[in-house]
This record gives structure tokens, C-alpha cells and sequence, in this order.
């Protein structure tokens, strides 16, 4: 069984950074796609950024030139750099692993357990 485990959560000041993590593991799988989603109180969950094994990036307006994704294929991680971060970022923030299993090539989703952000004015 794969599983996502997400790290890097906190509190900081309106403009900090943060960096959040998110690893796979298990054997016999290889990572297709890496996205991040988010979730504050009383509202939806939103995709902020993705990102293929390619490379591939694509980033929800509301982040663009702020966060940046990135992968590390060797170590099954995906990062989410966070920068100038503001009060309205603060939510729940979840990683979502669209994974390939090795042995049939079949595809399936996993999700992590989240990790909270809280940004204070």
C-alpha cells in the first residue's frame, strides 16, 4: 500500500515562507502526477499547484510567482515552496499522488493527511 505522508505545516507572519513536503511510500509504484490542494474553514478545496514526473507545472492564479512546486523523483517527494505568504493562504493543506503500480500499470489516487497552515496578519 502507498501512503502520503506531509510535513513543513506551521505558523508564520504575513510575508514569511514556508516549505512543505509531502513523501510516498512504498515499493512497486512509480509517481504519474503530484498535486497540492488546500482547505480553509467554510470553504472548498482548491488545487494550488501540480506537477507531472515531466516536470510539468501549473499553479491556481492565487499562487502564481509566490509557491513553487517541485518533485524529487529519487526520493518520491513533492515540494511546495511557499513565499510572501498571506493571511488568506491559511488553510489545510493536502497532497494528492496520482501513482502507477509497477507490477499492471494501473493508476490510482492517494491523498495525505494534510498539513495546516496558519498565516497571521
Amino acid at each position: 500500500q502507498v501512503q502520503l505522508v506531509e510535513s513543513g505545516g506551521g505558523l508564520v507572519q504575513a510575508g514569511g515562507s514556508l516549505r512543505l513536503s509531502c513523501a510516498a511510500s512504498g515499493n512497486g509504484f512509480s509517481i504519474n502526477d503530484m498535486d497540492w490542494y488546500r482547505q480553509a474553514p467554510g470553504n472548498q478545496r482548491e488545487l494550488v499547484a501540480r506537477i507531472t514526473n515531466g516536470g510539468n507545472t501549473n499553479y491556481a492564479d492565487f499562487v502564481k510567482g509566490r509557491f513553487t512546486i517541485s518533485i524529487d523523483n529519487a526520493k518520491n517527494t513533492v515540494y511546495l515552496e511557499m513565499n510572501s505568504l498571506k493571511p488568506e493562504d491559511t488553510a489545510v493543506y493536502y497532497c494528492k499522488a496520482i501513482i502507477m503500480m509497477t507490477s499492471t500499470r494501473r493508476t490510482y489516487q492517494y491523498w495525505g493527511q494534510g498539513t495546516q497552515v496558519t498565516v497571521s496578519s
